[in-house]
C-alpha cells in the first residue's frame, strides 16, 4: 500500500499522529471515518498523489494515533479538538494553507475544519455527511432506525463491553473487499480497548460539544467561505433520509455543489476511480459550481 509514500508518526501540541504522505503538487488533506484508519484510502491516494501532495493521518483516538484524556464534556474527542490536529499536522508538514476532503466521521472533522479555520482551508469536500445539528434535528424514526450506533455508541460504557466481546464480528470486516493489509491495520486497533474507548468518544462528543459548536455558528451566521463540494454514496443512507442532500448544506456553504458517487457507503474502497475522479476535478478547479 502506499507506493512512494512516507510513513511517520508526527508529534503535534497537544496529539501525536500516524501519518502517511506523499505525491506532489497542492496539499490535500484526507480524514477517514469510523471504524477506519487512514489506510482507507489506500486505493485512492496513489490516484490523488499524481496532481496533489497528500497527506493521510489516522484521527486523534483513531488507528496508531494517541487518545485523548476524558472529559466530562468530551472536548478531548470534539471535531473542533481534532480539527485543529489538522491544522498543526498540516503546519508541521510545511503546509499553512491546504485544501482537506473528508469521508463519514472524517466529514465532520473536514466541515469543522473549514468553519474555524478559513484562512488555512481553500476547498472542503465533505463525503457521506451532513453537518451533524443538521442529523440531530432532523432525527426520526426512518434516521434512529438507520443510525441507531450514534445513540448506542453515546452511552456510557456499553458500546465499549459489546464492541470488545467480539470486534471482528461487530464490525464484519472482509479482508478480500478492502485488501488485506488494510485488513490487519484496521482490525489492529479494532482489537485494542484504548483505541475502541476513544473511537466511541468521538460519538459521545458528537451529541454535545460538537452540536453545540454547530449550534454557535448558525446562531452567528457564520457559514463556509471556500468552495464545497458534497458527494454521497447511491446505495447509502443520505438521499433516503434527507433527498435533496444539497438542499441540507445550501445554508452552510455558499459555494456549493456536489453529486452522487455509484457505491455503498465506503466509497473509497467501493469506487475509488470515481472518487479520485471527482475530488482531481474539483480540487483542480475544474468542477463548476
Amino acid at each position: 500500500m502506499f507506493d512512494g509514500f512516507t510513513l511517520e508518526h508526527i508529534p503535534l501540541p497537544d496529539a501525536t499522529l500516524r501519518c502517511r504522505h506523499g505525491g506532489s503538487g497542492p496539499p490535500l488533506l484526507l480524514l477517514h471515518g469510523h471504524p477506519r484508519t487512514h489506510v482507507t484510502w489506500w486505493r485512492v491516494a496513489p490516484l490523488l498523489a499524481r496532481h496533489f501532495t497528500i497527506v493521510c493521518p489516522d484521527l486523534r483516538g483513531f488507528g496508531q494515533s494517541s487518545k485523548p484524556a476524558d472529559s466530562s464534556d468530551h472536548a478531548g474527542s470534539s471535531k473542533r479538538a481534532k480539527a485543529q490536529d489538522g491544522i498543526d499536522l498540516m503546519r508541521a508538514l510545511g503546509h499553512d494553507r491546504f485544501a482537506v476532503a473528508g469521508h463519514d466521521r472524517g466529514s465532520y472533522v473536514a466541515f469543522r475544519m473549514a468553519m474555524d479555520h478559513p484562512d488555512a482551508v481553500t476547498r472542503l469536500a465533505v463525503l457521506d455527511g451532513v453537518p451533524i445539528i443538521e442529523a440531530l434535528e432532523r432525527c426520526d424514526a426512518g434516521f434512529a432506525q438507520a443510525w441507531w450506533h450514534w445513540f448506542f455508541f453515546a452511552q456510557p460504557g456499553k458500546p465499549e463491553r459489546a464492541i470488545l466481546a467480539d470486534p471482528d464480528a461487530w464490525y464484519g470486516l472482509d479482508p478480500s473487499v478492502i485488501g488485506p493489509a488494510a485488513y490487519e491495520d484496521i482490525r489492529g486497533a479494532l482489537h485494542d480497548p484504548a483505541t475502541v474507548h476513544a473511537m466511541v468518544e468521538d460519538y459521545r462528543a458528537g451529541l454535545g460539544i460538537d452540536r453545540a459548536h454547530d449550534a454557535a455558528d448558525r446562531a452567528a451566521g457564520r457559514r463556509l467561505r471556500c468552495p464545497t463540494l458534497c458527494l454521497w454514496s447511491s446505495r447509502d443512507d443520505l438521499e433516503r433520509l434527507y433527498g435533496d442532500v444539497l438542499a441540507v448544506w445550501r445554508p452552510w456553504a455558499p459555494d456549493l455543489r456536489g453529486h452522487p458517487i455509484e457505491s455503498g457507503h465506503h466509497m473509497a474502497k467501493e469506487a475509488p476511480e470515481a472518487l479520485a475522479a471527482a475530488l482531481i476535478a474539483f480540487f483542480s478547479g475544474s468542477l463548476p459550481a
